[in-house]
């Protein structure tokens, strides 16, 4: 397999990457034809996956002009993944030019292409650095030297927190990140769930299956267990619903689905008080 430019050195471009494979999704180039394989696979599955993810990119993007509204200008993305059109950063400086905003993964893909996107942008980082050690993140040189931890952030966890596992503590993960930001402070959270997804639960766990088999486990948590994440957090009306429910905007955006399977899993905002 020729390795592309966009390729960092030292990755296996032949083992698939979820980054990859979520860009696939979304319709992106920048994945190979085994994170294509690993994808059909599991949309044989779930075929509506594709469409969760476009729902999840639209409740983002929602969530970050809601913060951005708030008087937000800071913004820590944890869990970033690949670029892809509609970013944080075009969105939260599209809203307020001084917008702040760090992304942080541990895919060496994603940081690489974060890096490039990034080149010559203002106001914004990316760390290489891994949930599961918020310390790492919190002292990272982009995040103390980007954002005032004193002030209000909204912080991101959007489609990464049901990829760890309860043994990778999680909940203490998202504890010690909480504990560290300011009061007025969002949680800007999605999570895959059985709930809403419209096949038999027996069926979608084959696509559970194709993840764990690719060794990055995805954990479909229940509606309660998403919701721990938020303790010490007040909820953002609507609360935790559906990503389409939550404060829908105009269909011309592509923010109202109508497909069922935009109503797979959950999301919801919180506040620190």
């Amino acid at each position: 397999m020729e390795r592309p430019a966009w390729a960092p050195p030292g990755i296996d471009i032949s083992v698939p990457s979820v980054s990859r494979i979520y860009d696939y999704y979304l319709g992106g180039s920048h994945n190979f034809e085994v994170d294509r394989q690993a994808a059909r696979r599991a949309m044989e599955f779930i075929p509506g996956l594709p469409k969760i993810m476009q729902a999840n990119r639209a409740f983002m993007r929602r969530a970050v002009r809601y913060a951005a509204s708030e008087g937000i200008t800071q913004f820590l993305d944890i869990g970033s993944g690949i670029p892809t059109f509609g970013n944080v950063h075009e969105i939260a400086q599209a809203a307020s030019p001084e917008a702040r905003v760090v992304y942080v993964d541990h895919d060496p893909v994603a940081v690489a292409h974060s890096q490039a996107v990034l080149a010559g942008t203002e106001r914004t980082g990316i760390v290489a650095a891994d949930l599961r050690k918020p310390q790492d993140i919190l002292e990272s040189p982009e995040v103390t030297g980007l954002l005032d931890l004193d002030r209000p952030v909204a912080l991101l966890l959007v489609a990464v927190l049901h990829f760890l596992e309860d043994a990778d503590e999680p909940y203490a993960s998202v504890a010690a990140l909480r504990d560290a930001l300011a009061p007025g402070s969002l949680l800007v959270l999605t999570h895959a769930s059985y709930e809403g997804v419209p096949v038999a639960e027996e069926v979608a766990g084959g696509a559970v299956g194709v993840y764990r088999d690719i060794r990055s486990p995805l954990v479909m948590r229940s509606g309660e267990d998403i919701g721990r994440f938020f303790d010490g957090f007040e909820w953002v009306e609507p609360g935790l619903v559906s990503m389409p429910q939550w404060r829908p905007e105009s269909a011309e955006d592509g923010e109202v689905q109508e497909d069922p399977y935009a109503f797979s899993g959950f999301a919801g905002v919180g506040r620190k008080a």
